[in-house]
């Protein structure tokens, strides 16, 4: 198969990047957590207990097909390989915890804007993905699935704090919207601690590429709720939206002041960014994203042509570890894939070879 082809059927929808505000935001999410009522949650149930989840999850799902959904797959963790585990976390599907659970498993849908994690950090994480800010879309479709499951399944509720959740600061909704943001105009302008400070102070979150206990990596943070137990699911992922309609003002004003004011500079590492991606022979998963991430300021503000700006949505993934012992087909050491990342990018970037000032 070819790399073009492989790419092709191999992208989740969130990575195609063509949703409301992408030139700024990545994707939006709504997550929900949920346990069963009956057995105690994945920190304190014993192996058979977590199995029992897993079992019943799978029978709900043979027998019900979680029909709002589509088709839907259900893969368990312990008939995956190392590589497709991690490929699912780098495609922001499950979690690297879920990577690692013995009784884990994941639902997904065919488009995998939908996926359900099982024996998680709870009983169930249902996640709804999309590309752009459509935290509205994410929370109908994180509902709809939400509806699916607890037709069947009786959830830990209680009538003073709502859902019961392994961890108390998901208490009440337990919900979690979340949206990723490429912010390297406040980044390179040295405004991005006031205005992700500013954010912190109406119970918005500021994290990395990853979420919870990640690091930014090119420019890339991820933002969401830090309060569910009090508001309506509608009032957070609301809320979150017009705090994410902020940060992006401030961003696309920050990328004009820079054109503005430091056009040459600007545009040399813009087109330096280029160049090394173009060209590189070995390169690092941090490099390569900082890289990636001047080169799609630069095509966002027209001064690269012939470069498809998704390639910043696709590479965040496909030049992770685990897609790229995918791709090539085999394990491959820390210097191997260094240099298969730098092949892959290549290709990707020089496939077209169009690039050209405007």
């Amino acid at each position: 198969m070819g790399l073009g082809n492989y790419i092709n059927q191999s992208m989740s929808r969130w990575m195609e990047g063509d949703g409301p505000e992408n030139t700024v935001v990545i994707s939006s999410r709504v997550r929900l957590a949920r346990n069963l009522a009956d057995i105690p949650f994945p920190g304190a149930a014993t192996a058979k207990q977590l199995e029992d989840v897993r079992q019943r999850v799978k029978a709900w799902w043979e027998k019900h097909k979680l029909a709002p959904l589509g088709e839907v797959r259900f893969l368990s963790m312990g008939e995956l390989s190392a590589a497709r585990r991690l490929a699912l976390v780098d495609k922001h599907l499950i979690s690297p915890a879920l990577a690692h659970q013995q009784y884990g498993a994941v639902l997904l849908n065919q488009d995998e804007s939908v996926s359900i994690m099982v024996n998680e950090e709870d009983h169930l994480r249902i996640q709804a993905l999309l590309p752009g800010l459509q935290l509205d879309k994410a929370w109908e479709l994180a509902n709809q699935a939400d509806d699916a499951l607890a037709a069947g399944c009786e959830f830990a509720w209680n009538h003073q704090r709502g859902y019961l959740t392994t961890c108390p600061t998901n208490v009440g909704t337990g919900m979690r919207a979340s949206v990723m943001l490429h912010l390297p105009g406040l980044a390179w302008s040295n405004q991005l601690a006031q205005v992700l400070g500013t954010a912190g102070k109406v119970g918005v979150v500021a994290r990395g590429l990853y979420g919870e206990g990640s690091e930014a990596q090119g420019n890339v943070y991820q933002i969401s709720n830090q309060i569910t137990l009090g508001p309506s699911e509608t009032e957070v992922y609301r809320g979150l939206d017009r705090v994410a309609s902020e940060i992006i003002r401030h961003e696309l004003d920050a990328r004009q002041t820079l054109l503005q004011q430091q056009p040459q500079a600007l545009e040399d590492q813009v087109w330096r960014a280029y160049g090394l991606l173009a060209n590189a022979r070995i390169i690092s998963s941090d490099e390569a994203l900082e890289l990636l991430s001047a080169l799609r300021l630069g095509i966002d503000l027209g001064l690269i042509e012939g470069v498809d700006p998704g390639i910043l949505n696709v590479l965040l993934v496909f030049s992770r570890p685990g897609y790229l012992q995918q791709i090539f087909d085999r394990d491959l050491d820390a210097d191997e894939r260094d240099i298969s990342r730098a092949q892959l990018i290549r290709e990707i970037i020089n496939k077209d070879n169009q690039g050209g000032v405007k």
